[in-house]
C-alpha cells in the first residue's frame, strides 16, 4: 500500500503550511481588516488618526493605493477590494498593516468609521419575496413536463430547505508577498488555483502576469473554500508589498474567517412530482433557489451543477427544472466539495422517499424502480455511459451489507421499542467528472530527469491534504519504470506551469497525472535508442522498471536507469519535457441544454443504519456500509480515506453543521463552540469500504476514477436513514424534514410523526418546512 507523500511531514509537524515561512523574511508586516458595522450600508467617512498614532502601526491600505483595478471578482467584477457600499456583516473595508499582528488589531480598532445602514437581504425566502435575484433563471427541460404531470395517476408536492456547510479547514485562509530583486511581485498562497490568485494580484496592481509568481506549498484543508477565495488575501498581502516595499502577511484567525468566506450554498426547492402505481417518476416539475450571498462568485455554476446532478441515478422522462441565484447580504457563498451537486441530489432523493412512502412501498425498491439502463441520456442529452454499474453497486452492497436481513431485524426491534427506533437506508450516487466550463479541462507538466537518475515533477495541482501529490509520484514512476523514491513532486508555481486550472471539479488526477504521463512518454521515446545501444537490443525492446533499464529478450544484461541517463546526457539527449493533456470529447450549450458535459460519472452506494431517541432527538450512527467505484485505483490507501472523509462531511452537513445569522447579518455559529463538525462520536461501530471490482475507466489515466467529491453524497443516506427512524415513530405517511438534521430537527419530526401522517397530495407547500 502507498502512503500519503507527506504523512510523515503531517504526523511529526514538519511539513510547513504558507504561514509557517513567515519566519524566513525578517520585516514583515502583518495585516488585518476594518470591518463593516452591519449587514448592508454605506461608509460616509473613515477616519485614520488615531490608528495611525497607535504604536506598531506602519500604514493603512485603502483604495488611493490600488495602482491596477481594486476588484477581486471571478464570475464579474463584482467584488471591490475596498467597498464603499459595504454588503455583509463584517466585510473588510480597509486593511492596517502592523509590526506585528496584535499592533494591525488594535490599530484597526481604532480606525472611525460613519456609515448609513441599508436594508438587508438575509434569507432565500426575503429575498423570493423581494425578487433579488443574480440574472434570469437557468434551465433544464426534457419532455413537456406539464403534460406529464396531468396524465399521472399520482401527484405530490412540496418544499425542502437545505442549509450551507463551513469549509473549517484546519489551515485558516493565509498569504505572504514581497517584491522581488526584479521588482516583481511573489506570493505564498493558500490557494486551490494559484493561476487565478496570479491573475487577481496582477490586475490589482496593474502589472502583466509574468511579474506575478504564486506558490502553494500546501494547504492545511480547502474543501473547496480556497478556489476562488484565496485570492483576495494574496491581492491584500500584495498591495502591502507594493506600497511599503516590505513582505506581507495575511492571516485569518478563526473567527474571522468564518464570518469573511464564503459557505456552501443554501438551497430551497419546490417540487411537484408524477409517478405510478409502482412508483416509476413519470414528471417532475422543479424550481430550485440558492443563497449566493453578496457576490456571483461561483454561484452560477455550483447551481448549473445541481441542475445537472437533479437526476442522480434516476431515468426522469419528463423534466422542466428552474433555478434562481438569490442575491443576499451575508457571505458570498463559493465552491464546497460536490459544487451544487449534493444539494440537486437531495431534491430528487427526498422526493423519491415521499414517492415510496405515499404509496407504502419500500424505499430501497423505489430507488431501485427508477435506476438509468444502458443506453438511456440523462435530461441535458448526454448518454450515461457504464449505466449498469449503478444496479450492479446496488444489488452487490445489499449483499453484502445484509441488507434485507438488517431490514427485517430493524422492524422487529423497532415493534419492541417504544421510545428508540432504528432506520435503514441504502442511497446511490452518480457522479459527472470535468469541470463543467470546458476550457478548465486541461492540465500541464514539466519532468526534469537528472544526470543521477532522479526525477522532478511540476504539474499544475495544488496538494490539500487529499493525496494528488501522492498519485502524481505513483503515475511518474510507473510511466518511467523507477521507483517512488526517486521522484520528487514539487510545489505547485506559476512560473514552472503556466495557465493553470483549478484543483477542483474532482479531475486533478486525471488531468494533471495525465499531462505527467505525456512528459515521461516523451522523455522514455528519447532514453529508448540510447538504450538500444547500451543492451544491444532494438529500440522497441527496451523495458524501464524498478529504477532498471533491460531488454524484453531473455540473457541480456540490466544497467541502471541512472547509468543510462548519465549516457543520455553525454550523447546530448534532453532529459526534460513539457507534458499536457486536455480532456477530449466534451461539449455543452447553454442556449440548448444539451451536450456532454462530463467525460464520464463515478458511481458509488452506501447503507446507513442510525438509532433515534425520541425524547431527545439525538441519534448514534451504528453501520455504515459503502461499495464505491473508483475505476482502478492508484493510491487504495488514498482513496478509502477520501471515501471515509467524503461520507462523514456530507453527513456533517445534513445533520450537525447548521449555520445561523441573526437579524442583523451577524453569523452566530462562528467557531468550534458553536457550529458543530463531525468527531469520534460519528464513527459508526461498523464501517465498511470496499471498491468496485473490474471496474477499469480506460479513457483515464491508469484506468483509474475520481474520488475527491462522490463519496460526500452518500451522507444521503445517513439522512435518509434517520428519516426512516423518524417515520417508525409514527403510522406510515410522508416524513417531510429540512436538512441539517440537527437533534432539535429530529425531536420535533418525531413529534410531528406522532402526530400521524399528513397526505401527500393535500400537503401545502409549506408544510416540509421544520
Amino acid at each position: 500500500m502507498i502512503a500519503h507523500e507527506s504523512a510523515r511531514g503531517h504526523v511529526s509537524g514538519f511539513a510547513l503550511y504558507t504561514d509557517d515561512l513567515a519566519a524566513r523574511f525578517p520585516g514583515t508586516l502583518h495585516a488585518w481588516p476594518v470591518v463593516a458595522p452591519s449587514a448592508h450600508g454605506i461608509v460616509l467617512s473613515l477616519d485614520f488618526d488615531a490608528a495611525l498614532a497607535e504604536p506598531g502601526v506602519s500604514t493603512i491600505l485603502t483604495a488611493d493605493d490600488v495602482p491596477g483595478e481594486g476588484n477581486c471578482g471571478v464570475s464579474r467584477r463584482d467584488e471591490p477590494l475596498f467597498p464603499s457600499e459595504f454588503r455583509y456583516h463584517q466585510q473588510p473595508l480597509v486593511w492596517v498593516l502592523g509590526e506585528t499582528l496584535d499592533a494591525a488589531r488594535r490599530g484597526a480598532a481604532r480606525v472611525g468609521v460613519v456609515s448609513e445602514s441599508r436594508p438587508a437581504v438575509l434569507t432565500i425566502e426575503q429575498a423570493i419575496a423581494r425578487e433579488s435575484f443574480f440574472g434570469p433563471p437557468i434551465s433544464l427541460r426534457r419532455g413537456n413536463a406539464a403534460s406529464a404531470l396531468a396524465c399521472s395517476p399520482h401527484r405530490i408536492g412540496g418544499e425542502i430547505a437545505m442549509g450551507g456547510q463551513e469549509h473549517f479547514y484546519l489551515e485558516t485562509q493565509n498569504a505572504l508577498a514581497w517584491i522581488d530583486e526584479t521588482g516583481g511581485i511573489r506570493a505564498h498562497s493558500s490557494t486551490q488555483h494559484p493561476s487565478e490568485t496570479q491573475e487577481i494580484i496582477a490586475r490589482v496592481l496593474g502589472l502583466p502576469r509574468h511579474m506575478v509568481g504564486v506558490e502553494c506549498l500546501r494547504m492545511g484543508g480547502a474543501f473547496g473554500g480556497k478556489e476562488s477565495q484565496a485570492s483576495l488575501w494574496a491581492a491584500v498581502a500584495a498591495l502591502g508589498a507594493w506600497k511599503t516595499k516590505r513582505p506581507v502577511r495575511v492571516r485569518l484567525s478563526r473567527a474571522l474567517d468564518m464570518a469573511l468566506t464564503g459557505k456552501r450554498h443554501p438551497f430551497f426547492a419546490r417540487f411537484e412530482a408524477g409517478f405510478d402505481d409502482d412508483g416509476h417518476i413519470l414528471a417532475l416539475r422543479a424550481a430550485l433557489y440558492s443563497d449566493g450571498g453578496w457576490s456571483l462568485d461561483l454561484s452560477e455554476p455550483v447551481m448549473g451543477r445541481a441542475l445537472f446532478h437533479l437526476d442522480n441515478c434516476y431515468f426522469l422522462p419528463a423534466l422542466e427544472a428552474t433555478g434562481l441565484i438569490c442575491r443576499t447580504n451575508k457571505t458570498s457563498q463559493t465552491a464546497f466539495r460536490g459544487f451544487g451537486g449534493p444539494q440537486g441530489m437531495l431534491v430528487i432523493e427526498d422526493i423519491l422517499d415521499r414517492i415510496a412512502r405515499s404509496l407504502s412501498l419500500p424505499t430501497d425498491q423505489v430507488r431501485e424502480r427508477n435506476f438509468y439502463t444502458e443506453g438511456q441520456t440523462t435530461h441535458y442529452g448526454q448518454t450515461v455511459k457504464d449505466a449498469g454499474r449503478i444496479s450492479t453497486i446496488w444489488r452487490t452492497l445489499k449483499s453484502c451489507s445484509r441488507f434485507v436481513e438488517r431490514r427485517a431485524a430493524i422492524d422487529q426491534y423497532n415493534a419492541n421499542s417504544a421510545h428508540t427506533k432504528r432506520g435503514l437506508a441504502i442511497t446511490p450516487v452518480k457522479f459527472g467528472i470535468s469541470f463543467t466550463a470546458t476550457w478548465y479541462n486541461q492540465g500541464g507538466a514539466f519532468v526534469l530527469v537528472y544526470r543521477d537518475g532522479s526525477v522532478q515533477v511540476n504539474h499544475g495541482g495544488t496538494e490539500m491534504g487529499q493525496g494528488l501529490y501522492t498519485k502524481i509520484r505513483q503515475i511518474a514512476a510507473v510511466h518511467l519504470g523507477v521507483t517512488a523514491n526517486k521522484i520528487r513532486v514539487m510545489p505547485a508555481r506559476t512560473d514552472k506551469v503556466p495557465n493553470t486550472s483549478a484543483s477542483a471539479a474532482s479531475a486533478s488526477t486525471d488531468l494533471n497525472g495525465a499531462a505527467v504521463a505525456d512528459a515521461c512518454s516523451q522523455i522514455l521515446e528519447r532514453l529508448r535508442p540510447v538504450a538500444a545501444k547500451l543492451l544491444g537490443c532494438s529500440p522497441e525492446d527496451v523495458r524501464f522498471a524498478d529504477s532498471t533499464v533491460f531488454s524484453g529478450a531473455a540473457g541480456n544484461p540490466v544497467i541502471p536507469f541512472s547509468q543510462l541517463t548519465e549516457v543520455a546526457y553525454r550523447a546530448r539527449v534532453p532529459l526534460f519535457a513539457q507534458g499536457y493533456y486536455c480532456t477530449p470529447e466534451i461539449h455543452y450549450d447553454p442556449q440548448t441544454g444539451q451536450g456532454k458535459p462530463f467525460h464520464y460519472f463515478a458511481y458509488g452506494a452506501a447503507v446507513a443504519e442510525m438509532e433515534v431517541d425520541g425524547f431527545t432527538g439525538q441519534y448514534s450512527y451504528r453501520r455504515i456500509d459503502i461499495l464505491q467505484d473508483v475505476g482502478d485505483s492508484i493510491a487504495p490507501l488514498i482513496d478509502r480515506g477520501q471515501i471515509e472523509g467524503g461520507i462523514l462531511q456530507g453527513a456533517g452537513w445534513l445533520t450537525l453543521e447548521e449555520l445561523l445569522w441573526d437579524e442583523n447579518g451577524r453569523l452566530v455559529t462562528g467557531g468550534a463552540s458553536t457550529y458543530k463538525v463531525p468527531s469520534w462520536s460519528e464513527i459508526p461501530e461498523v464501517f465498511e469500504v470496499n471498491f468496485l471490482e473490474r471496474a477499469t475507466e480506460p479513457s483515464v489515466i491508469l484506468g483509474s476514477k475520481a474520488v475527491g467529491e462522490p463519496p460526500l453524497m452518500l451522507g444521503i443516506s445517513v439522512r435518509e436513514a434517520l428519516r426512516d427512524a423518524i417515520a417508525a415513530f409514527g403510522g406510515g405517511g410522508v416524513v417531510a424534514v429540512d436538512s441539517p438534521l440537527t437533534p432539535e430537527r429530529v425531536f420535533w419530526a418525531v413529534e410531528r410523526a406522532r402526530a400521524g401522517p399528513v397526505s401527500p397530495v393535500e400537503q401545502p407547500l409549506g408544510a416540509a418546512r421544520a
